[in-house]
């Protein structure tokens, strides 16, 4: 059975057990799969299985377009007050030494690198200091917005956030208006992790809650906002806690319908003090991507960030669900590849993204943030691939 196998098949599958069959049958028919449901897949469902259905969901949905947009990273800094254990990018406040903490004007230097460049969106997220606050943040997004209307913020994640909001004696509610005065656009999915408490208050003890979180998005969506959501997975959790964390994101979407797209985030075991634990399989990857988009059926998109997994397991992910790949990134993000992901210097031009999903047989679709279309890049051609790049040597033989 392969990913990309017509559903008929799979319904003709006379070896498929009763409860994988009544899931396919709902798939076809748009039902809800249940939280039992989601935990048989994971117990239960092999990846030529899971992979058919989510390519079938992803298809109906999407068709071959496959989503991208020109974005860059900036992280303030990752010296962090939280010591979360599966962290490779931050440093303690006692080794500040080894980190990085960009003034105001550092930052905007780096923003103005991007003067003249067609990138849409600037993605903000780093470490949680104290003097990274409330009024830092407001007037970080300011001088964007006055240097470059058009670019898109998306910054910050509830646990810096929560952290602002608590140090400025502040609500969430007038916390998050006062950031969408200042400028936000929308939020990124970072800091998730797993909301359940026997798993979060193991590898994230410390910083904001399941369900903080949770709220933070929520008073977000009310404010009409829109953002990301994602889910830390391969370490310590069984599959019942990412069904757990699965289910919350999608009542959350139920009641709001402000998330945009969910991006599984795999964890990396290098680098932080949970080396000992070995890292998901690609097997269990692709899985994970596949159930993802089977569960949350009121989600338009499934990301695979490709520095985290690499550019040939992003390609692979396009069969299983996944419809973005993220950006170009330019190499402008460290909190990966810190943690020993597949690319250490992640950056791709628009033309190698591009080529990246036509190998595939997808459609690349250049977005904004929002997942209004740019442009088509199906037929386009490149300047450089019809630059004349000299004349071929051919070899010299002594035949006639």
């Amino acid at each position: 059975m392969e990913a990309n196998m017509p559903i008929e098949v799979i319904l003709d599958d006379k070896t498929l057990d009763s409860q994988l069959r009544a899931i396919t049958e709902k798939v076809v028919q748009g039902l809800r799969i249940t939280e039992e449901e989601g935990l048989h897949l994971f117990e239960q469902g092999d990846l030529s299985y899971v992979g058919a259905l989510a390519n079938y969901i992803r298809e109906k949905r999407h068709g071959d377009h496959t989503y991208f947009n020109r974005n860059f990273h900036i992280e303030p800094t990752n010296v962090c007050l939280y010591t979360c254990s599966f962290c490779s990018y931050s440093r303690l406040i006692k080794k500040r030494e080894e980190g990085w903490e960009y003034s105001m004007d550092e930052i905007m230097d780096i923003v103005r690198k991007y003067d003249g460049e067609p990138v849409t969106e600037v993605h903000i997220v780093g470490g949680v200091l104290p003097q990274y606050d409330v009024e830092f943040y407001s007037e970080l997004f300011r001088q964007i917005k006055a240097h470059r209307p058009e670019l898109h913020v998306k910054a910050l994640t509830p646990v810096e956030y929560h952290y602002i909001f608590k140090k400025a004696k502040v609500s969430y509610e007038e916390g998050m208006r006062l950031m969408k005065e200042a400028g936000l656009d929308s939020m990124p999915g970072g800091g998730a992790e797993i909301f359940h408490p026997e798993i979060r208050d193991q590898i994230a003890g410390g910083k904001c809650s399941g369900e903080q979180w949770l709220r933070i998005h929520e008073i977000w969506h009310e404010l009409g906002g829109r953002s990301n959501a994602t889910m830390l997975y391969g370490h310590i959790e069984e599959y019942r806690h990412r069904i757990h964390h699965l289910e919350e994101l999608r009542k959350l979407q139920d009641k709001t319908s402000g998330f945009q797209t969910f991006i599984p985030l795999k964890f990396r075991n290098k680098g932080n003090q949970m080396s000992h634990v070995p890292e998901s399989t690609v097997i269990e990857d692709l899985r994970n991507y596949a159930i993802s988009r089977i569960y949350l059926d009121n989600f338009d998109h499934i990301k695979a960030y490709w520095p985290m997994i690499g550019r040939e397991i992003a390609q692979l992910s396009l069969a299983f669900g996944v419809d973005d790949i993220d950006g170009t990134i330019d190499d402008t993000t460290r909190i990966y590849s810190m943690a020993g992901s597949e690319e250490q210097s992640p950056a791709l031009s628009t033309r190698e993204l591009v080529n990246l999903i036509r190998r595939v047989g997808r459609k690349p679709i250049e977005r904004d943030t929002l997942y209004k279309v740019i442009q088509d890049y199906t037929d386009h051609v490149f300047e450089e691939d019809t630059a004349f790049k000299g004349y071929v040597s051919l070899p010299v033989t002594n035949k006639h």
